[in-house]
């Protein structure tokens, strides 16, 4: 498709006859299966049957989709109020992720108090594949044109050695964008392989589930201040906001955790 003489992507992937399927929906379904495998992997490594894993994300994801649009639909319910048609409508985005890790956390934490295993364990494993799926996920925004930053010159984006596909996809209306999607991106990416590292190090069981919080928050803090898209609280960035408490609530689980003696298992313990 053209726009503005500049090649753009199609948002679809496929026509079923009169049913399109988005790419937006394609690189989400990919991610939650790319991190499903790597949950299982190291599941089976620790003694959890796999079966645990496809089990919860099983349940997991459609929870965590519903509140990641409950959320967003929330913080814009100015305009959702106006068009209520529009509230299930997700092929366009419109999913938070904040949401959707309340969702996740909530019905992890159940899942887990019914087969009587430890949330943190399977926390602990998780929380490679919820970055993993989070850092491919940011290309389903890509796709939509969305999540992206303030206005900058294509020779700006040219300086950043990207290849001419995502130059062309960050022409939105007439206009070049910041590409946060990439930003974030790349920056769960990094912390994929951070935290890949740290089950070596074997740490207290939960604190790699909380690393993951504190990393993705703060690349979530800075890039959420280049967006344009941004929910807003007043004159507050909703993510920005969101990502300090987690960061502070995840340190003073982590220090609470050990003070109280509810840390002393380790990672690789079964």
């Amino acid at each position: 498709m053209l726009l503005g003489s500049v090649p753009q992507l199609d948002r679809i992937a496929v026509q079923l006859g009169p049913f399109p399927v988005y790419w937006y929906g394609v690189i989400i379904g990919t991610g939650v299966l790319l991190g499903l495998w790597l949950a299982t992997r190291e599941g089976e490594r620790l003694g959890i049957h796999k079966d645990t894993f496809i089990d919860l994300v099983l349940i997991a994801v459609p929870i965590a989709i519903l509140f990641a649009r409950m959320y967003y639909v929330i913080f814009e319910w100015e305009y959702y109020s106006q068009n209520p048609s529009q509230i299930i409508n997700i092929r366009q985005g419109g999913l938070a992720i904040h949401g959707g890790l309340i969702g996740a956390v909530i019905t992890g934490i159940l899942f887990a108090k019914r087969r009587g295993l430890s949330f943190w364990k399977l926390a602990d494993i998780a929380a490679p594949s919820i970055l993993l799926g989070q850092a491919i996920g940011r290309w389903g925004n890509f796709m939509n044109q969305e999540a992206h930053g303030d206005e900058v010159t294509r020779q700006f984006l040219e300086g950043l050695h990207l290849p001419d596909f995502i130059i062309n996809q960050m022409y939105i209306e007439g206009v070049y964008y910041h590409p946060t999607f990439l930003y974030e991106s790349l920056w769960n990416f990094a912390g994929v392989i951070l935290l890949l590292a740290l089950r070596k190090v074997n740490l207290r069981r939960g604190e790699l589930f909380f690393t993951y919080l504190i990393w993705y928050s703060v690349g979530r803090f800075f890039v959420e201040g280049l967006r344009t898209d941004s929910l807003m609280l007043g004159p507050l960035r909703i993510a920005q906001v969101m990502s300090i408490g987690i960061v502070v609530i995840s340190i003073i689980f982590i220090i609470a955790r050990r003070k109280m003696g509810q840390a002393d298992k380790r990672y690789l313990e079964n």
